[in-house]
């Protein structure tokens, strides 16, 4: 990993055995726990994602002064969702320099959207310790500040509710079916795929069945 490089693309200041930990994916620290002194990167997600839903009700908060409880939770959900994070991640190009163990690495872990994006959670967290929320709010607005709407809109839909609507809009079913579940039980990768009148049309994994659908929705959305 070329941590200086990663480093100087992030903009940040950041200890050395925090981001190496920010980037341990579970699977990586239970195969090689020596390697992995501080652990997967799972606190520092729990940290970071915390973090990151202060940061961005803040700043709604602070730009939509007439909008309802309800209504700042919607714009939240939308800034802090795993495809805006994979979104940022991805630019960051965050996966090349994850650890992941051999199971994970072989099943295209790098390019997993929930293992990248709980990866960014985790840096966030790691600046926090480093560098304080300043610093942790600066690095969060700066890379998710587009994403950040400058006025409020209609209700967005996740990717499943979408897929349905337009299912039932032109008359065809839609039906989910896990195909696998692998990892250990507290690390768990669910793959599903999605039945459009019966057909699978689309494929998707996550960390729940619910994770999963929505990605299989997604790809059906996405097109060929």
């Amino acid at each position: 990993m070329d941590r200086q490089a990663l480093i100087g693309k992030l903009d940040i200041k950041i200890e050395d055995d925090l981001l190496e930990t920010a980037l341990t994916h579970s699977s990586f620290a239970n195969e090689q726990p020596a390697a992995a002194p501080g652990g997967s990167n799972e606190r520092l997600e729990f940290l970071g994602d915390a973090i990151l839903e202060l940061v961005v009700a803040r700043l709604l908060y602070r730009r939509f002064p007439e909008a309802g409880a309800g209504e700042l939770s919607r714009l939240r959900a939308a800034v802090v969702s795993e495809d805006a994070l994979w979104r940022v991640a991805d630019g960051l190009e965050l996966g090349r320099h994850l650890r992941l163990g051999r199971g994970e690495e072989t099943s295209g872990g790098r390019r997993t959207r929930s293992v990248v994006a709980d990866a960014l959670e985790a840096v966030i967290g790691a600046i926090y310790l480093s560098s304080g929320l300043r610093e942790a709010e600066r690095f969060v607005l700066r890379h998710l500040g587009p994403v950040i709407p400058a006025k409020a809109g209609p209700p967005l839909l996740d990717p499943k509710t979408a897929l349905q609507e337009a299912s039932q809009a032109a008359g065809r079913t839609v039906s989910y079916r896990t195909i696998d579940s692998s990892g250990p039980d507290h690390a768990k990768t669910f793959t599903v795929e999605v039945l459009v009148d019966g057909a699978a049309a689309g494929r998707g994994s996550g960390r729940s069945k619910k994770e999963a659908e929505q990605a299989a929705a997604r790809e059906v959305l996405a097109g060929p």
